[in-house]
């Protein structure tokens, strides 16, 4: 059994409320107040760039056109998803005349400030992609030496987000220096643009990562290489998150996000319980919330758990607290996340892959002490159902059915 409590956990009291410990150092841009929340093609649709074979798959203007439209009319952006997010690929060949990135001519042949108007128009936020390097990890134009230049450009193109990665950097001092730069640079721009860095993710193999100053240049960070779409993928950065949860969680807080990567659910690999574990666990961890899936075709069982409103505001919490694991116990693992005002988000999952649910004992003796309930709390289960326990006191004990590799999610009120 692992039953660990993090070190600095326990809350300190304002005007009689528990209040959680939170960054203050983060990227003072004030975005990104709550994890960003949208869309981003990379994983569903990967570098398709053959319009003429694939035009309904293919990386172009028309996807993101299309897609912006279904955030819009099926309830995406009304659920809090407002980044519509290019990833690589969308770039052409070369740099034109002046230097400056430009898009794809065949694939995006009105150009991205066109493609980003459109975007706007529907009330949402455009994302695009670029490499700290001399190339994407693709093999297009990189904003290495063009750091300012890039970020200038992004500016008049008006675009919302960018989506920093870290392929063909050179040496370490080179990959943190572009991503010092780059953070400087878009901030002299005057525009809001969300910076998603992958610097934790490139350094951490040359030498400790230093979060405190990541936080100061990145709104959110990829600690993890790329998902994938399959429940191995899932467990391989719950895992991690877990284990390196000392360094990650006291980094995180309004304007600074651990990114765990993209959403997967709606596509192919997941079971029906195995996305309820991701969207649970992400919530817990206050990750960004970006799914990659095709939003076009989803089921509609997919899309209610993505859309569940009580659901997501664990996520958006405005406290700004990512969650952490404290108990590890016969396949069993409990992870809980404090919420503004002294609540709790609460998820137990199942790690067995084999058999039927199994039960697992909630008592209040497992959970943080600090809740603000009191002796007596109120408890509703928001995942795989929504159900409520009603009042729940310092003696009682919780009975909850958990499926195999499924998770339940608790509120605490």
């Amino acid at each position: 059994m692992e039953l660990r409590m993090l070190k600095w956990t326990w809350p300190f009291l304002l005007f009689g409320v528990a209040q959680w410990p939170v960054v203050t150092n983060g990227l003072r841009n004030g975005l990104a107040l709550t994890p960003p929340m949208g869309w981003l093609h990379w994983e569903r649709f990967l570098c398709e760039t053959d319009c003429e074979k694939e035009p309904y798959t293919c990386v172009s203007e028309r996807l993101f056109m299309e897609m912006a439209d279904v955030m819009v009319y099926q309830g995406w952006l009304d659920a809090g998803y407002q980044y519509l997010c290019i990833d690589d690929c969308w770039l052409a060949p070369k740099r034109d005349a002046q230097n400056r990135l430009q898009a794809d001519p065949v694939r995006f042949p009105s150009g991205i400030k066109k493609l980003a108007d459109y975007v706007h128009a529907r009330g949402l936020r455009l994302g695009i992609y670029q490499d700290v390097g001399k190339q994407t990890c693709a093999g297009f134009p990189g904003s290495q030496n063009y750091y300012e230049l890039d970020a200038q450009t992004f500016s008049e193109w008006e675009v919302d987000l960018l989506k920093f990665d870290g392929c063909y950097y050179g040496t370490l001092e080179q990959l943190e220096d572009g991503y010092r730069r780059m953070s400087m640079a878009l901030n002299r721009t005057g525009r809001n643009i969300v910076l998603s860095c992958e610097w934790p993710l490139y350094a951490r193999p040359l030498k400790k990562v230093n979060y405190s100053e990541v936080a100061e240049y990145c709104n959110s960070w990829r600690n993890f290489g790329d998902i994938s779409d399959s429940w191995s993928s899932v467990k391989s950065v719950l895992d991690w998150t877990a284990v390196l949860q000392d360094s990650l969680v006291p980094a995180a807080g309004p304007g600074a996000w651990n990114d765990p990567d993209m959403l997967v659910i709606g596509n192919f690999g997941l079971s029906w319980d195995q996305q309820v574990t991701q969207m649970a666990l992400w919530c817990i961890m206050a990750a960004p919330l970006l799914m990659s899936n095709d939003l076009r075709e989803i089921s509609a069982e997919s899309k209610a758990l993505l859309q569940n409103k009580e659901v997501i505001a664990i996520n958006q919490d405005c406290l700004g607290a990512q969650g952490y694991r404290i108990l590890k116990v016969d396949s069993f693992e409990l992870w809980e996340k404090p919420l503004f005002g002294g609540s709790l988000a609460v998820s137990v999952t199942n790690r067995n892959e084999i058999g039927g649910p199994r039960r697992f004992l909630l008592s209040r003796i497992m959970l943080w002490k600090g809740t603000a309930c009191g002796d007596v709390c109120y408890v509703t289960q928001l995942l795989p159902t929504r159900k409520e326990y009603g009042y729940f006191n310092t003696t009682g004990i919780l009975s909850l059915s958990v499926n195999p590799s499924g998770t339940v999610l608790l509120r605490i009120d």
